[in-house]
C-alpha cells in the first residue's frame, strides 16, 4: 500500500443536502466487510481499509444492519472501539432488511422495527449515535407519515443527526419532504441510489427532485458491480472475470443480472477507448464522471483490498476532457421516454409551449456538471 497520506480532493468536503454536514466527496462502504457472502474483506483487511480511507481524508462510512449479517457494523464498531476518532467520522446505517427470518416486524419500515434496527445497529457499531440514518428501501406498505414522524423522533431523542432514503421512487421521497416542511418534521438530508454510466434512470426524477426540494444525491454501484472497471469480459454470452460475478451469476439478484446487456458492454467499450486515451484506469475515468454530476455530494466506493482502494481514491484528480465526456455520453444517455420527448422535441417547446419564441431554458433533469 501506498505511503502517500492525505490525498486533497478528498478532503474537500461537500455539504449533505441543505444541512450542515460535511462529508467527504467518497464515502467508503462497508458492504464488503466480513466475508460471509462468499467475497468480501475480513476484519484485519477491513481495518487496514478504514484506516487508509481516514488517513486520507475521508470521513464517510456508509453500511447497513443487513450487510455480511451485521458482520460489516461489527468490524466498524470494533475499529473505532480500539483507534478511535469515532466523533470525528461520519457513520451511516440502514435499517428496512429483515434480519429475523419467521418474524414479520423484524423487516420493512414500521415503527417497530425502525426503533429494533436502530437500537441492534447501536449495539453492533458501539456508539450511541449514528450520524445519517436510511431507510434502506421502500417497503410499499408503511404510511410515511409513520416512518417521517418516528425518524423525526430519533433526531430528537439525540440517536441520530440526520436522515436519508434509499431506493425509493422519486414521488415517496417528494411527498416526504413536502410533508417534513409542513408538518416540521425532520428533512431528507440525501438520497442514496444507484448511478453510474451504465444507470443512469436517476436523472428523469430522482436528481430534479433533490435539486429542488433540497437533498444530495449519494451515488451506490458507481462501477456497476465492477463491469466498469473493465476486469471483466463476454465468452460466449458467459461472463468471465476475477471478483464477485463468480458469487453472484445465476443468483438471480435482478441488480445484478440486467448488468450484462448488448447495450452495457458498448458502454463498456466506450468507457475503456476514454481511459486508453486519459492514459487512466477505466474504473477512474467511471468514478470521475459519476461524482461530478448535478447533485451529487458523495459516492460509495467500495474495495477488498487496499490496492483497490488507493486506485479509487485517486480518482478525483481525473479531469474527463469535453470530447472524451462527449464521448461516454453518447454511449450511455438514456433513452427519451413519455413523457420527456415532450420536453426535448423542438416542435413542442418551441411552438405550442413557449409561442414560437427561442428562449428556451435546459431541461432541470438533465444539466452539466456544475464542478
Amino acid at each position: 500500500m501506498t505511503t502517500t497520506n492525505r490525498i486533497d480532493t478528498l478532503s474537500r468536503y461537500h455539504l449533505l443536502g441543505r444541512s450542515g454536514l460535511r462529508v467527504s466527496p467518497l464515502a467508503l462502504g462497508a458492504m464488503t466487510f466480513g466475508t460471509e457472502w462468499g467475497w468480501g474483506s475480513p476484519k484485519d483487511t477491513a481495518h487496514r481499509l478504514l484506516a487508509r480511507y481516514l488517513e486520507a481524508g475521508g470521513n464517510f462510512i456508509d453500511t447497513a444492519d443487513g450487510y455480511t449479517g451485521g458482520t460489516s457494523e461489527e468490524i466498524i464498531g470494533d475499529y473505532f472501539a480500539r483507534n478511535g476518532g469515532r466523533d470525528s467520522a461520519v457513520i451511516a446505517t440502514k435499517f428496512t432488511i429483515n434480519t429475523i427470518p419467521g418474524d414479520p416486524n423484524a423487516g420493512g419500515n414500521g415503527r417497530k422495527n425502525l426503533r429494533r434496527s436502530l437500537e441492534a445497529s447501536l449495539r453492533r457499531l458501539k456508539t450511541d449515535y449514528v450520524d445519517l440514518y436510511w431507510l434502506h428501501a421502500w417497503d410499499g406498505i408503511t404510511p410515511l407519515e409513520e416512518v417521517m414522524s418516528t425518524m423525526t423522533d430519533l433526531v430528537r431523542s439525540g440517536k441520530v443527526r440526520y436522515i436519508g432514503l434509499s431506493d425509493v421512487p422519486a414521488w415517496y421521497f417528494a411527498r416526504a419532504q413536502t410533508l417534513a416542511e409542513k408538518e416540521g418534521w425532520e428533512r431528507v438530508a440525501a438520497l442514496q441510489l444507484e448511478y453510474s454510466l451504465v444507470e443512469r434512470n436517476i436523472e428523469r426524477e430522482h436528481i430534479p427532485a433533490a435539486l429542488q426540494l433540497g437533498a444530495s444525491i449519494t451515488p451506490w454501484s458507481p462501477l456497476a458491480s465492477g463491469l466498469l472497471s473493465g476486469k471483466y469480459t463476454r465468452e460466449r454470452g458467459v461472463v468471465k472475470g476475477d471478483g464477485r460475478v463468480a458469487a453472484i451469476q445465476g443468483g438471480g439478484n435482478p441488480g445484478f443480472e440486467k448488468l450484462f446487456t448488448d447495450r452495457n458492454w458498448g458502454i463498456v467499450e466506450a468507457l475503456l477507448e476514454v481511459a486508453r486515451e486519459l492514459d487512466r484506469p477505466p474504473a477512474q475515468v467511471a468514478l470521475a464522471w459519476v461524482t461530478r454530476r448535478p447533485g451529487v455530494a458523495s459516492t460509495i466506493i467500495g474495495a477488498t483490498k487496499p490496492e483497490q482502494l488507493e486506485a479509487n481514491l485517486r480518482a478525483l484528480d481525473v479531469v474527463i476532457p469535453e470530447a472524451q465526456a462527449a464521448k461516454l455520453e453518447a454511449a450511455s444517455r438514456p433513452e427519451l421516454v413519455h413523457p420527456y420527448h415532450f420536453f426535448e422535441n423542438e416542435f413542442f417547446t418551441s411552438g405550442m409551449f413557449t409561442g414560437g419564441t427561442s428562449v428556451r431554458a435546459e431541461p432541470t433533469w438533465f444539466r452539466p456538471a456544475a464542478r
